[in-house]
């Protein structure tokens, strides 16, 4: 596949299994339109008009023709400089390493990664927070990321790639959308009645089967095996935690389970102060998870030689 393909195809999958829907998306697409149309020519240069096409700013092409056919990928959860250097090492011993495909963002999508925590206001209120509600919360939230973000080197990956002649590639939170949307469709499936059911489905899940046997397992940290599960949420998209001052609207909107990849203490002591049983499947696992399932995706359209490196494990559903 031409790389132009695997990323169009990585953002309209994503944009399938998005928790919001197709209509709000597209509602979406049409207010970064109509933003676009009114605003001036010497603004219009800076836009990054990928804006207009898809809503997730954390997903791009980095560098890289996007004519070059695409055989084999070296995917990892990161590539950083040195996943870049490791890369051009393997060229030199022979491997045809034809594109970086990180799962995390770098570059300009990890610049702009904050855009898409607005996503979280329509899941949040999808499952019953009020719109004003979750907008207030989120928009305290999503500043207070942009300003951690805006210092940092975010081009160090980019240049060595560049300087190398690698195409460079992200996918984050169509990944993301992957795994949210298969573990939700999953439990609420299965229905578990206590969190020892909830954590029998996660540990017979390859990924985080496989964490376990690195000493990275799925873990309550609030709550017990005989707790009842009651409504859960899988909270796994949308670029990184939500405010911490959500947890209330949750358990007013009938939540009783979070299933997340990380919950920083000062959001886990928020759910804790709800009396809400809190699972935590594990961050890298499940964006192997999410990653895999894109991965299941692009192989329906094409055959690749992939590489793995950086807390990547390769795990094919049948097709």
């Amino acid at each position: 596949m031409r790389l132009e393909e695997i990323y169009r195809t990585v953002i309209n999958y994503g944009m399938r299994k998005d928790p919001r829907g197709r209509e709000k998306l597209k509602k979406e697409l049409l207010r970064a339109k109509k933003s676009y149309d009114n605003m001036d020519k010497k603004d219009k240069v800076f836009y990054d008009t990928e804006n207009l096409v898809h809503p997730y700013s954390d997903t791009r092409i980095l560098y890289g023709n996007k004519e070059k056919e695409i055989k084999t990928m070296f995917v990892g959860i990161d590539i950083e400089v040195g996943e870049v250097l490791l890369a051009e090492r393997l060229r030199e011993k022979g491997e045809a390493i034809d594109l970086l495909l990180s799962h995390h963002p770098e570059g300009m999508a990890l610049a702009g990664f904050f855009n898409v925590m607005y996503m979280h206001v329509d899941i949040l209120n999808k499952i019953g927070v009020p719109i004003n509600i979750a907008e207030s919360l989120m928009s305290k939230r999503i500043k207070e990321v942009e300003r951690r973000i805006s210092p940092v080197n975010h081009m160090r990956s980019v240049d060595a790639a560049r300087l190398l002649d690698v195409a460079f590639m992200t996918c984050h939170t169509p990944a993301d959308n992957c795994v949210t949307s298969y573990l939700q469709n999953l439990i609420d499936g299965k229905r578990p009645d206590t969190l020892e059911d909830l954590m029998d489905i996660l540990r017979d899940i390859p990924e985080y089967k496989e964490a376990a046997r690195e000493n990275c397992p799925p873990k309550i940290t609030r709550g017990s095996l005989s707790s009842k599960t009651g409504k859960v949420f899988v909270d796994m998209t949308g670029g990184t935690e939500g405010s911490k001052d959500i947890f209330s609207r949750l358990s007013q909107a009938g939540i009783s389970t979070l299933v997340c990849m990380h919950l920083n203490e000062e959001h886990f002591k928020k759910a804790e102060e709800e009396h809400m049983n809190v699972v935590i499947a594990g961050h890298i696992a499940s964006d192997n998870l999410g990653l895999n399932l894109m991965l299941d995706e692009l192989e329906k359209k094409g055959k690749f030689n992939i590489l793995t490196c950086s807390g990547f494990r390769r795990f094919a559903r049948k097709k």
